[in-house]
This record gives structure tokens, sequence and C-alpha cells, in this order.
């Protein structure tokens, strides 16, 4: 075989028989050092992270919490099931997400829907990403006959709606959406302006009602002073004028910043 040169020759070295043997055993220790090197520079190998998917298979046992509804307009509770399923056990990326739903009632009025209902739902938890739109969609549903007022002065306008409500409130325990509410040093401020407005009104006598049973009924409907408006904000009759200022004293919105 013809090898040609095109290079200028500087040096030159007759290798010997002992030479070539020694060079190979060069050659093969750096051969074996080599691969210890290159192993401990490798990166480390990271862990599949597991999503929510509809192919996912579902487990055996599932997390699940349970949520009443009861409405005036029903003689009878909803009690809704949410059942989470427990990605990444036992990792650093470990996280609950919600499989499926089962509402279940003894009023058999609504129970065609809710099954249909269910249904869908169900199938959008195991569809898997941002789920979190369902609270929205089932809040934005009006009732044609129109709402109700829970105790505590909030409304609600209609079923569909409260049981948007009681998915956020699985959401937010489980970490999906964050819980944005009052903090303590509000809270304070909000009570310290409803006791200041409740003794104003008391000392000027004001009383809406002679009877006892109304003074109950209104307490069950309402917890806020009972002259309050609606919120559009948080749909809670909550809101008051207090120093020429309209405020909630539910949400903390003010007209007045």
């Amino acid at each position: 075989m013809t090898i040609e040169i095109k290079n200028k020759i500087v040096g030159y070295e007759v290798i010997s028989k002992g030479t070539a043997v020694a060079e190979e055993a060069k050659q093969e220790k750096n051969k074996e050092a080599t691969p210890e090197k290159v192993s401990s520079e490798k990166e480390p190998v990271k862990a599949e992270i597991i999503q929510m998917h509809e192919k996912l298979e579902r487990p055996e046992m599932l997390l699940g919490s349970t949520y009443k509804i009861k409405t005036p307009q029903s003689e009878h509770a909803l009690y809704i099931t949410i059942n989470d399923v427990l990605l990444n056990q036992g990792t650093e990326h470990e996280m609950r997400r919600p499989y499926e739903i089962f509402i279940n009632s003894k009023n058999m009025d609504h129970f065609q829907w809710i099954v249909a209902l269910t249904r869908i739902i169900s199938a959008v938890f195991r569809k898997g990403g941002d789920v979190t739109f369902l609270v929205d969609e089932l809040r934005s549903v009006f009732d044609p006959r129109g709402g109700y007022f829970k105790r505590g002065g909030k409304y609600k306008p209609s079923l569909v709606a409260e049981i948007g409500d009681a998915i956020e409130c699985h959401m937010k325990m489980i970490g999906m959406i964050e819980d944005n509410g009052l903090d303590n040093c509000q809270k304070e401020m909000l009570d310290a302006k409803r006791k200041e407005y409740e003794a104003i009104h008391n000392n000027d006598g004001k009383a809406k009602s002679n009877s006892a049973v109304d003074k109950e009924s209104d307490s069950e409907v309402n917890d806020f002073p009972p002259n309050s408006q609606l919120c559009k904000k948080c749909n809670t009759k909550a809101v008051i004028s207090m120093d020429g200022c309209m405020t909630c004293l539910s949400c903390g919105d003010s007209k007045c910043g």
C-alpha cells in the first residue's frame, strides 16, 4: 500500500519490536482508564415524570373527598365525591390529580343530567392538562327559574354553578388552583369595619323586624348586616357603605381601592 506524503518531513525514528510492544501496552492502559473518567463525568439520569393522560391505567385504590351541597330548592342534599390519582409517588414530582367524579342524592329529579355531567367531567379529568377551566364553565350556568342564596348570603345562580364551587374547593386542596383568599391582616380590618358599622346602626335603634322568627330567618340567610347589598365580585350580600365608600365585608372589594 502506497502512502503519499504531502507535508515536509521534519524528523524520523526507527521503531523496533520492543518499542512497538511498549506502545501497545500504553494504549491498552489508556483504554482501561478512559471509561472510568467518562463514566464519572456523565450527567445523572433523570427520572421520567408521569403526567395525567387518558391512557393512564386506573389504580385499584384512589384517594377521594366528598362534598355536601344542600340547596333551598330541594329537600335532599347532593354528595359530590372526587377521586384523585397519585402520580410520581415517592418522588419530588409527586402530585394529586382528579381522576373521576360521582354525584349521589336521594332526589331523582336531576338524575339523568347529573349522570351525564359526571361522565363528561370524568372524561375531561382523565384527558389531562389544565382542567381548571371547568370551574368557570360550570359557574357561568344560570338557572332560568332564578338562583338562590346560601347561608352566609352567598348567591348561587344554579345547582350546576355550586357543583363548580365544589370542584374549585377540591382543586385548591390538592394544589391545582392557588388560593388567593384574604390574609389575616385583611380579615382583621374587615372584622373591625363590620363591628364599627353594626355598632353605629345598633345605637341608632335600627331594627327592620319586630318578629323573632324574621330575625332568625335573616341570620340563616345572611351572616352580614341585613341591609347589605350584593357584591358583583364574590356574589355575596355583604356590601355596606362606610365613610362614604362601598366595601364588601366578604372579599374586601372596595370602590375606594
